[in-house]
């Protein structure tokens, strides 16, 4: 509790950023003399501006010596020139400081993401490392040439502008301290809970930015597995504590304007309404306009460009080196951006939060609705059970001007059948699996499943008729059981055996440490995710399995084990085949050409299809023959 204490009121990132602050300051003693010889410069400049203006006034021009009263001025022209050549020094010495900085923070963000990356644990890749490199060092960089040019230039010009008032009058102080202190004081006041709403600010920027990172990388499982509803709503969560930090941000931004208007005003009208009282002791007409000199020429505009760096600049700085520099967040911290994936439990008995219904028989009275015709060939006789899946002239175009990706299709897929999809690449395969799926909704038609229309049904719905696997597995971090039963909450250990054991998965999960042990997705190779991915879809109770080219990663044994496991299950198989072997296992073939769909068995659409064919003789390696 102390630390995040700390982290509100900004003293601990104050104190765990100060030393290796000073380490590298120390390091470069010479630049900071260097800076410091060419700041001084500026001091004499700042002094004589006002300095000349008050002595051509009161010793020239009131006077009556017009040439002494341009003489002054022509010296303090002289001085305001000065301060190129003064700036070109100090930006020269400045790329001293800046650059090592920017090098510095970009091998510190590097050497802890992969250290994390090879580490490993809860959380897995650090997602945040992207922003530290760019947009944060970027922001360190800047920030902090920033405040070193402010800072400097505020040390000296004040330095310069008090002398000139005190060598004026020092009754002129007196009037101007008051009010300058009382601003400065009063922004100073608000450093801490400004720098702790801006590291906020950032947190909740790296967290939304994980989170969509993470929905963005899981959206198709997210939308198929029912958990988009559980993402959004972490989204909204995040979304709206982002946008607390940023009105807590504007509030302290707004006690920082009044603070810098008190400082950059007051010191003028307290000047104005002084008038009367410096002219009863002895103030000439010429010390008060090159005290308004200094203050307007000088002084004001240096704190005011030392506030408003201060205030934004230091801010950001302090929190970006911080979270750079600083200890890193605790994984349970990192995992509250998660997509609305399952936390990882302790067992595999621990089920995951966003469970899934089991499988509801189709409604009491469902009737057959095979009057259409579906595509040509192999069509189930008409009069038989309610279709697993039916397509009615569904028709599919990515705009209203754009050509149908699949036009005016018909499809009738039995119960129990296993129906094997081919097609050029682009052609529509993964389109009608997601049209399937209930994921997509047509531009025309109906698609049901089970007898039951699935275009706007909702996701826990959806994933009680049917289950699709694309070619991306989605495993997350958890137990092994965890992984498995995701889709079956009510499995045992034995139902988890017998799809380990039907799936070919024995090996991997051997190899891992069994049910019980944590799985990293990252440690597995693409094919151990589908094998995983498949063997949950293995236990699911959906009737309807929708596999994506969910075994593109699989060696051919491999994923004929696989297919064969997961026809032995009751229910409905539907797969986009990735290999020859898996048409000819399929019951039934359909081939998307683009122009016309054609179905039947592997025979039948061989004589069929060209383009049937042609593939069989791609997969082949050569020319395919004709039964």
């Amino acid at each position: 509790m102390t630390r995040v204490a700390e982290a509100d009121d900004g003293s601990g990132a104050l104190r765990r950023v100060t030393p290796p602050a000073r380490r590298f300051l120390a390091r470069r003693t010479g630049v900071l003399a260097r800076l410091g010889l060419w700041s001084l410069a500026e001091t004499g400049q700042a002094f004589l501006v006002g300095y000349g203006v008050a002595r051509a006034v009161d010793r020239g021009f009131l006077a009556g010596d017009v040439r002494r009263g341009l003489a002054w001025l022509t010296v303090a022209l002289v001085a305001v020139l000065f301060g190129a050549p003064v700036i070109r020094g100090v930006f020269t010495q400045l790329a001293g400081l800046t650059e090592p900085l920017r090098d510095g923070l970009v091998r510190r963000a590097v050497d802890r993401s992969l250290a994390r990356a090879v580490r490993g644990g809860p959380g897995g890749t650090d997602r945040a490392a992207v922003s530290r490199l760019t947009n944060q060092v970027e922001i360190a960089r800047d920030s902090f040439a920033g405040l070193v040019l402010t800072l400097r230039s505020f040390v000296f010009t004040a330095a310069g502008a008090l002398l000139g008032l005190l060598s004026l009058h020092p009754a002129l102080l007196v009037v101007v301290l008051p009010p300058l202190t009382g601003g400065l004081l009063l922004f100073l006041a608000t450093l801490r809970p400004m720098a702790a709403a801006q590291r906020r600010a950032l947190a909740a920027d790296e967290a939304l930015g994980d989170h969509a990172a993470r929905s963005r990388a899981a959206l198709r499982d997210l939308t198929a597995f029912g958990t988009g509803p559980g993402a959004a709503r972490r989204g909204a969560e995040l979304v709206d504590g982002a946008a607390a930090a940023a009105r807590a941000l504007a509030g302290w931004a707004a006690v920082r304007t009044a603070a810098l208007g008190v400082a950059g005003q007051l010191p003028v009208l307290a000047l104005l309404l002084a008038v009367p009282w410096l002219r009863g002791r002895g103030v000439t007409a010429g010390a008060l306009l090159g005290a308004f000199t200094y203050l307007v020429q000088s002084l004001l505009p240096a704190l005011h460009t030392l506030m408003t760096a201060l205030g934004a600049a230091g801010a950001r700085l302090l929190v970006v080196l911080d979270r750079i520099t600083g200890p890193e967040p605790e994984p349970d911290a990192a995992r509250a951006s998660g997509t609305g994936a399952p936390e990882p439990a302790a067992g595999h008995h621990a089920r995951p939060k966003h469970a899934y219904p089991a499988a509801r028989p189709p409604a009491a009275g469902a009737t057959d609705v095979g009057s259409r015709s579906p595509a040509r060939g192999g069509r189930p006789a008409r009069g038989g059970p309610t279709a697993a899946v039916e397509l009615r002239s569904v028709t599919l175009a990515y705009g209203a001007r754009a050509q149908p990706v699949l036009d005016s299709l018909d499809l009738r897929v039995a119960p129990g059948e296993r129906l094997a999809v081919v097609g050029p690449s682009g052609i529509g395969k993964s389109t009608l699996t997601r049209l399937v799926a209930g994921t997509l909704a047509p531009s025309g038609g109906e698609v049901r499943v089970a007898g039951r229309e699935v275009t706007g049904r909702a996701p826990a719905e959806l994933a009680a008729l049917r289950v699709l696997v694309p070619q991306e597995a989605y495993v997350f971090s958890g137990t092994v059981g965890d992984n498995l039963a995701y889709l079956r909450p009510d499995a045992d250990r034995a139902d988890l055996d017998a799809a380990v054991g039907a799936l070919g998965l024995r090996p991997l999960v051997e190899r891992l440490g069994g049910l019980d042990a944590p799985v990293r997705p990252a440690d597995l190779s693409p094919g151990e995710r589908q094998l995983v991915a498949l063997a949950r879809a293995h236990l699911s109770p959906a009737p309807l399995l929708l596999l994506d080219e969910a075994t593109c990663h699989l060696d051919p044994a491999s994923e004929a084990r696989a297919e064969e496991a997961l026809a032995r299950r009751r229910g409905t198989l539907l797969v986009v085949a990735h290999r020859l072997s898996s048409a000819v296992r399929a019951d039934r073939v359909l081939v998307l050409d683009g122009t016309e769909a054609v179905c039947g068995t592997h025979e039948e659409v061989l004589e069929r299809s060209p383009l049937y064919r042609d593939l069989t003789g791609h997969w082949n390696g050569g020319p395919a023959r004709r039964p």
